[in-house]
């Protein structure tokens, strides 16, 4: 396991859930901290915990490759370099295919997909001068797919192999690559989706336990600073998550798929009519944020 002591990490998304998590653990561990999130005032709250001779907050747009390169410049000005980078920016949208907004489609593609690509293109020259880690966080929606959720499964999966080919390309560099995958998490986007959804709870309940639980985002950051600290190739939380990736084909497969089917034509008419009924594909939150 490798010392994050001194270590300096180029994190999107940093400004609550599991950014913020990640980023008040890796500094209670030494490492200083380049926090980006285009929340300002949630950005400033967070790194008003830490100490700030450490940290460096940079409010900027992932979908911005130029905002971007500016934020990993001036961290590396104020640090030396980028020795980690977690991709961890994203959001989520609401409907089916039929039903979702197509521009919420489109700016969800552009943080959760295109955002992954500038920040990763941002930040590694340096971390390739260094050596270091780049972390792309995916999903478990990247193992199975959920009805209601294709534009989100479709980026999750997308970063996924990102990941890996990224992989290929800079091992030889001694740069080493994961992905991180996780369940349920209790961060904002899916308090807001419990919110805002009674057919999510619903999706949740009949789920296969234990599937449709929530894990803390204590016990998330916890598992991904060890596997930062280890450089794992990935990292799952809940830990047996793991074990989706290798049901993969299975959890595609009619089979797999039979347990799912029973509940869409009762829950995803509910779930088009509720969005439909919020006026928006997806949480009033992120639509603030994207509307400023």
């Amino acid at each position: 396991m490798s010392s994050v002591n001194g270590k300096v990490v180029f994190i999107t998304g940093g400004a609550n859930g599991i950014g913020a998590e990640v980023a008040r653990r890796l500094h209670d561990k030494g490492a200083k901290l380049v926090l980006t999130d285009i929340d300002e005032a949630q950005l400033k709250e967070v790194a008003g915990r830490l100490d700030e001779r450490r940290v460096l907050t940079v409010v900027a747009d992932v979908r911005d490759l130029g905002e971007m390169e500016a934020a990993v410049n001036a961290g590396v000005e104020k640090f030396g370099g980028i020795d980690i980078v977690m991709a961890n920016a994203g959001i989520a949208t609401y409907g089916s295919v039929l039903g979702v907004d197509p521009n919420a489609f489109k700016t969800l593609i552009d943080v959760n997909v295109v955002g992954v690509f500038h920040t990763v293109r941002a930040a590694l020259p340096s971390v390739i001068e260094r050596r270091g880690y780049v972390l792309i966080v995916s999903s478990a929606a990247a193992y199975a797919a959920a009805a209601g959720m294709a534009p989100y499964d479709a980026s999750k999966a997308a970063v996924e192999h990102f990941a890996n080919a990224l992989r290929l390309e800079v091992a030889h560099r001694g740069v080493a690559v994961g992905s991180a995958h996780m369940l349920w998490i209790d961060t904002p986007m899916v308090r807001e989706s419990k919110s805002d959804l009674s057919t999510f709870l619903e999706m949740l309940k009949r789920l296969p336990k234990p599937l449709g639980r929530t894990t803390s985002v204590e016990r998330c950051g916890e598992a991904f600073v060890r596997g930062i600290e280890e450089r794992k190739r990935r990292i799952n939380c809940p830990q047996w998550v793991g074990v989706m990736r290798w049901l993969k084909p299975l959890l595609s497969s009619p089979v797999g798929e039979a347990p799912v089917l029973k509940s869409v034509p009762d829950l995803l008419d509910k779930m088009d009519a509720e969005v439909a009924a919020a006026g928006r594909s997806m949480s009033a939150r992120n639509q603030a944020l994207e509307h400023g």
